[in-house]
């Protein structure tokens, strides 16, 4: 059940968002400060930080949550599901979680043009990625060999190299191809299947 708090929150961190975005696009990531972001939205500074923790927090949301939720989906897949359907399944609920495919759009437009945000999107995605390693290794298998940990760490690679193209694709396309289609595609091209 939501509260009226987390109501109360929903609209203020939206609030919040619509102007840094809007201020993103009007005069740069780069060019744009958190004082800047908090007038605007009427808050004050700190009040900022008790919903976002850094100015990239604004672009790139709560990388350590969606880490977890991609993880913690790939870990529910049934057993008989293909490390790459896994991974896959992983993602699909990671890319919807946070926005609107709109909001998903100028966000990912953000981190593509600006260098430090997609430095650090790069940051947080290995994180991601060895994380999930572990659960790869395991829906492949008990053994403990070397092999294993190529394959896990090869698949766990490639999804995430996959991904990130297809979404830079999507949004260098304005959003208008399916992004789905585009990841499907990327890892058809990879697998030699397309």
């Amino acid at each position: 059940m939501t509260t009226l708090w987390d109501r109360s929150r929903q609209v203020a961190v939206q609030a919040i968002l619509d102007t840094a975005v809007r201020l993103f696009a009007e005069q740069g990531y780069e060019q744009t400060t958190i004082a800047q972001i908090a007038r605007e939205a009427g808050i004050s500074q700190r009040s900022l930080f008790r919903y976002f923790g850094t100015k990239e927090d604004l672009v790139c949301g709560d990388q350590e949550a969606l880490g977890e939720l991609l993880k913690r989906t790939v870990e529910q897949q049934p057993a008989e599901v293909s490390a790459w359907d896994a991974l896959r399944a992983g993602f699909e609920v990671v890319l919807t979680a946070d926005h609107p495919p709109e909001r998903v759009l100028e966000l990912s437009r953000l981190i593509f043009d600006t260098p430090s945000l997609h430095a650090r999107y790069i940051e947080k995605r290995l994180r991601w990625q060895r994380d999930l390693v572990p659960v790869v290794r395991t829906r492949l298998g008990t053994d403990p060999g070397p092999a294993l940990d190529v394959r896990a760490k090869a698949i766990v690679a490639t999804v995430f190299a996959c991904v990130d193209t297809a979404s830079e694709l999507w949004a260098a396309h304005e959003g208008r191809l399916d992004l789905a289609d585009l990841y499907d595609a990327c890892l058809a091209a990879v697998r030699g299947q397309g």
